[in-house]
């Protein structure tokens, strides 16, 4: 059973049947027993960071989301979700995010058009079970604002051109983020989130 975190902020019923419809057996929820007794888990996510993280305190998920992750289970952040993963953010000042991978989410500075939305390239840079299958390189859908600056850049296994180059797709051992919306972007969106079903499985 992979659990998609219900902590209050946007798109967990699309999240939800896109993983249904590779195979997956899901529940959303805010229950900490469930999302300890978890295969793998999700963090979605459409808004602001700094009411995201407000909610996470409120719902007193985060130690339960670090547990999960200390214990090994398969987690993936996507588009805010990936972005809560990081250190801090520049979004509503410079609020604390959750710290499991180090670096800073900022504001794109550039003279297109903000928020990024609709289609990008997102080029493999390195091997990753998350993106196995899938030909370099991959177009998917982008609504967002801000983008993740990790430390180590060892930990990027994708990036995208907006302006400037950034981390669209990351890995830290059992910790997957990735910028885009995977269940919004067809069949190769799909494809990501079928393999993260199948690390789920292992």
């Amino acid at each position: 059973m992979i659990s998609i975190i219900d902590y209050g902020m946007g798109n967990l019923w699309s999240v939800s049947k896109g993983l249904e419809k590779v195979g997956a057996e899901v529940v959303i929820t805010s229950d900490k027993k469930k999302i300890l007794g978890s295969s793998g888990i999700v963090l979605p996510g459409v808004g602001a960071f700094h009411r995201a993280m407000e909610n996470l305190y409120k719902l007193k998920i985060i130690p339960v989301i670090k547990e999960a992750i200390f214990n090994g289970v398969p987690f993936l952040g996507i588009c805010l979700g990936h972005q809560l993963l990081f250190s801090s953010s520049e979004e509503g000042g410079n609020c604390k995010g959750l710290d499991i991978i180090k670096g800073k989410v900022k504001r794109f500075k550039t003279g297109l058009r903000i928020p990024q939305m609709g289609w990008n390239e997102v080029r493999a840079v390195k091997i990753s079970t998350l993106l196995k299958g899938i030909k370099n390189p991959l177009y998917m859908y982008f609504a967002h604002s801000y983008y993740a600056q990790p430390e180590d850049k060892k930990c990027v296994i994708a990036e995208t051109e907006y302006g400037r180059k950034f981390a669209s797709a990351v890995c830290q051992k059992n910790v997957y983020g990735i910028q885009p919306h995977p269940e919004k972007s067809s069949d190769k969106g799909l494809r990501i989130l079928k393999n993260f079903y199948l690390l789920t499985r292992n």
